[in-house]
């Protein structure tokens, strides 16, 4: 059994509202889809765990038409919880089949991203992971992060880093801390996380310890 990571970028057209204003809004910030559940043609629940402000989300979410009813719960002081249901628009209908007629799996949670972007992994026989990545709707476009043999017990690289580490990786990455020649420090990175240069330097080593401990365990990113 082979598994796919894919990003899958959202042309304008096809972007929910709510994942528009979680992208655009400086108040939100990571947006998980936990898990789904289709019940028919038109009804679709949803849930979600979301990193922003619930008043914020709760304020645009009431004026979505295709949302039915949803429900709110804070997690914490900087994340909550949302399940809604909703009326699934064409255009997820359209890049949900796509993995459907190849009998594939989506393993949660789905990650959005700041650019429109899902990030997701899917798994399935090798053919059918194939005839994805040829013939996917081109109305978006699909790009393969990494290839493997999908083993339970050893997860995606990123998949036991906790929130903040992910935060970190993500915001050095931005600001350039991993490029070649080095062009921001570990200041610049802990500014950004609004931490303590210490603090912002033990998140990192964390996330890069785990990382590599589960990189040399993975197989050959091939489909054979």
């Amino acid at each position: 059994m082979k598994y796919l990571q894919v990003r899958v970028d959202m042309p304008a057209q096809a972007r929910h509202p709510m994942q528009e204003f979680c992208r655009r809004s400086e108040k939100m910030g990571r947006v998980e889809l936990v898990t789904w559940n289709v019940m028919s043609e038109d009804e679709e629940y949803a849930f979600f765990r979301i990193k922003g402000a619930i008043d914020a989300y709760r304020d645009r979410i009431r004026d979505v038409e295709t949302v039915r009813t949803f429900n709110l719960t804070p997690i914490d002081e900087t994340s909550f919880y949302s399940y809604v249901v909703h009326e699934p628009r064409e255009a997820d209908r359209m890049w949900r089949q796509a993995f459907v007629d190849r009998n594939l799996v989506v393993i949660p949670p789905i990650v959005y991203d700041e650019d429109t972007r899902m990030m997701l992994t899917v798994v399935g026989d090798k053919d059918d992971l194939q005839s994805l990545i040829e013939n996917f709707p081109g109305t978006f476009e699909l790009t393969v992060e990494e290839v493997g043999d999908y083993d339970r017990r050893y997860p995606t690289i990123v998949a036991d880093l906790t929130d903040r580490q992910l935060e970190a990786i993500a915001v050095a990455v931005n600001v350039g801390y991993y490029t070649v020649p080095r062009e921001a420090s570990l200041t610049a990175v802990a500014d950004e996380l609004g931490c303590a240069e210490s603090t912002a330097s033990n998140h990192l080593r964390k996330a890069e310890a785990r990382v590599m401990r589960r990189l040399v365990r993975r197989t050959p990113p091939v489909l054979v």
